[in-house]
């Protein structure tokens, strides 16, 4: 997918407009001083490396960050009409995580997490159009995220951690800790972790429609090749071969069904 000039500008006007609008207190301004400090990096990065996931094309970290946010407050109203204990975390904290979800892919202050892919081979067969920064050192993308935050000395509260923190679901097992306990005193004591999640993969799944649905049409179906059975073939193979040489009829009737 390719965005205009016009649709990254907007994108970002969306982006910064929802802290203007979600978030309060000093952190507010500290916020958007981050995210002014890094435009030039933030409103052209992907958010991943390959075609095959979720906005991997210059803005489409902006892209899919809005769509969270949209998602989340969506889902977190269709988890209050479903009877969702919605005192146990704020709308400003279901916003500041969806915002800040996937900060660690930006990198670090001098380091960006992707860069253009530079094997032809990687990028043509694989759909690699970008590659993993080998002058960053390793760190998963929720954990980086919240570091650049105290880095910058943007606070967050703890229902803010743990939902960035896990915000990928079980789909990182380093999450089970906190999403498949089976005793009541370990489990969130808040939904914004679900909430969180479930609006990443409804972003990822609809980014997918998009992007990938139009081009599944009948055309694009390879034609199947014809069945061809034992019987069918003129010249007895190996297999037949020793098919004729089974003396059981029940086995030898078996072993050629199969």
């Amino acid at each position: 997918m390719k965005l205009t000039a016009e649709q990254l500008q907007s994108n970002w006007i969306e982006f910064n407009t929802n802290i203007e609008t979600y978030i309060t207190g000093d952190r507010k301004q500290r916020l958007l001083d981050f995210y002014s400090k890094y435009e030039d990096r933030i409103i052209l990065m992907p958010a991943a490396h390959k075609k095959e996931y979720h906005s991997a094309f210059p803005g489409g970290y902006v892209d899919h960050v809005n769509r969270v946010v949209k998602a989340a407050l969506s889902m977190s109203a269709v988890w209050e009409g479903f009877g969702c204990d919605m005192t146990t975390f704020t709308q400003e904290e279901l916003v500041f995580s969806a915002i800040n979800h996937d900060l660690g892919k930006m990198g670090s202050d001098t380091e960006e997490a992707y860069v253009p892919q530079t094997d032809n081979w990687r990028r043509d067969k694989l759909g690699e159009d970008y590659m993993f920064n080998k002058a960053l050192p390793f760190s998963s993308v929720p954990d980086r995220g919240l570091f650049l935050l105290q880095q910058h000395d943007i606070k967050y509260t703890f229902n803010e951690m743990i939902a960035i923190q896990t915000h990928d679901g079980l789909y990182d097992s380093a999450n089970e800790k906190y999403l498949k306990a089976f005793m009541p005193e370990q489990k969130p004591r808040t939904s914004l972790p679900f909430i969180l999640h479930q609006a990443d993969m409804m972003a990822a799944r609809i980014e997918f429609e998009i992007e990938w649905l139009p081009k599944f049409s009948k055309n694009s179906v390879a034609t199947p090749k014809k069945n061809y059975t034992l019987g069918g073939n003129k010249k007895p193979n190996a297999q037949s071969k020793a098919l004729s040489s089974i003396k059981s009829p029940g086995l030898k009737s078996m072993l050629d069904n199969l």
